[in-house]
Order: structure tokens, then sequence, then C-alpha cells
């Protein structure tokens, strides 16, 4: 179902079945699979592919070369129908790979709403991306990756399998992601190491001062305690029952995870 208001450019392959919303704008030479829902006021500029049971939303602009809703490149993918969805207002730079779930781990690749993609960044199957989220160029996202509302990447940074980036998180360029992130921290290098809070963010973001200083201690007294991480965490939980951003960071460090903690000591993860 093609709605009276898009633009097809007539080089542009729309398939059998796929719905296009109102005021959609499809530039020349792209290709729009049979299970492909385009929401309205979405464009693609140019040589575009979107393929698979993909769902994009509303206001998404889309650059050329970009291929959203590929299967999976797991070698376990049983290549059953599995599907994408991309909220609204996002915007997806050129060459941005994003592909479909795996039936083995629920079946759906979900991205939220007003999150940049800049140029060759790739999120793979079965990943879970909040709002707002900034990935640079050449950022890489492997299987089952959950990225937390307003992180951002820097270009070349890697995300290995299963890990977790907090709320507000921000790694470097070209740091390697193998552990989760804790909300508000930053991370550098390779292997990454946590290097303090994302102040500048979370000043952004409107978080006052004093909230920011409570912050601050409570990230010292998880790090630098006498316990692990997690130990360390539980243990002054009850004394920032009235700090929401702190509350954020050990709710985040307290819940299960498939992969350990990122530190300012590499030796200590857990």
């Amino acid at each position: 179902m093609i709605a009276s208001t898009a633009k097809i450019h007539p080089s542009s392959v729309v398939e059998d079945g796929a719905v296009i919303g109102e005021n959609v704008k499809i530039g020349p030479f792209c290709h729009i699979g049979p299970n492909a829902v385009l929401g309205n006021d979405i464009e693609l500029m140019s040589h575009v592919v979107v393929m698979g049971r993909t769902t994009i939303g509303k206001g998404t602009k889309i650059f050329p070369g970009a291929v959203i809703g590929g299967d999976s490149q797991s070698v376990h993918h049983s290549a059953r129908d599995t599907t994408l969805v991309v909220g609204e207002n996002c915007t997806i730079r050129e060459g941005v790979t994003m592909n479909t779930g795996t039936v083995e781990h629920g079946g759906t690749t979900i991205v939220g709403n007003n999150n940049l993609f800049l140029a060759y960044s790739h999120v793979a199957h079965d990943c879970r991306l909040g709002n707002n989220i900034i990935l640079s160029n050449n950022v890489m996202l492997a299987g089952h990756v959950t990225v937390e509302d307003r992180a951002i990447l820097g270009g070349g940074s890697a995300v290995h399998q299963f890990t977790r980036v907090g709320k507000q998180a921000f790694v470097g360029g070209l740091s390697a992601v193998s552990y989760d992130v804790i909300p508000y921290g930053m991370l550098n290098g390779n292997p990454g190491v946590l290097s303090g809070l994302n102040v500048v963010g979370m000043t952004r973001a409107g978080i006052d001062r004093q909230k920011i200083h409570e912050v601050r201690r409570c990230y010292k007294q998880i790090f630098e305690g006498p316990e692990s991480i997690r130990a360390n965490a539980a243990a002054i939980r009850a004394d920032y029952l009235d700090c929401p951003p702190a509350l954020e960071i050990l709710d985040f460090i307290a819940a299960e995870s498939d992969r350990a903690l990122s530190s300012p000591n590499r030796s200590n993860k857990g």
C-alpha cells in the first residue's frame, strides 16, 4: 500500500506488499522489500535498501548506501522471519547497516527515537537502543548490545556482544567496550577503562551541581570501596534514595547481566 502523497523516483523499486506512508520521499535507485513498513514523512535520499520485516518510524531520514533490515550475521541465524523496528525522527547516514533479530533471542532488533547514526555505523541482531543516542562514524555494535538513552559512542568504537552501555554514558573514539558501562560513565581505551563521569553531559541534561557532587561521591564509594563493585554498590544504596542519577547507577550495577562491569581498574571488573 502506497499513500497517494508519497513521492517515489521512477528508478526505485517498491515491491508489492510494502507499506509507504504519507509524504514519504524515496529518491533514485532505492529498493524497498515486500515486508517493509515506512511511516509518514520519511525520506530515503538515494541507493537505500530497506529489506526484511522492517518498520521505520515517522520523520526518519536515511542517506545513500544504507542497508536497513538485513538478515542477522550470526552463524546461528535460523533464517526464519525476524524483525527490525526503527523509531521516529532518526537520522541514518551513509553506509549504515542495521540487522533484524534472531529467533533464538526474541527475534527483534529495536532502535528508539531521535537517534543519530553517523556513516558506516552498525547495529547487529537483537540490539536494544533507547532514545537520543549518537553512534559516531564506524561504531560497531555486536549482537544483543543494549544502549540506553542519550549515550554517545565515539568514532570507531566497538561494543562486545551482550554488553550494556548505560544512560548518558560516553565512550571515547576507538575504544573497545568489553564490559558493561555504568550510566553517566566515561570509558576510553583498548581495553576500555572507566575514566570518571560524563559531567558535561550531566550538566547539559539539567542535573544540578549538588546532585553531580553526590554522584561523584557515589562513584568513588563504588570503585574505591573495600569490597567488590557490586557489594560496594549494594552497601551504599540506602544513602542515595534522594539522588536519582546515583540510583540509576546503583540499579544498573545490581541488574543481571551477561557481562562484567567496566571499572577504573582493569583487574577489578565485578
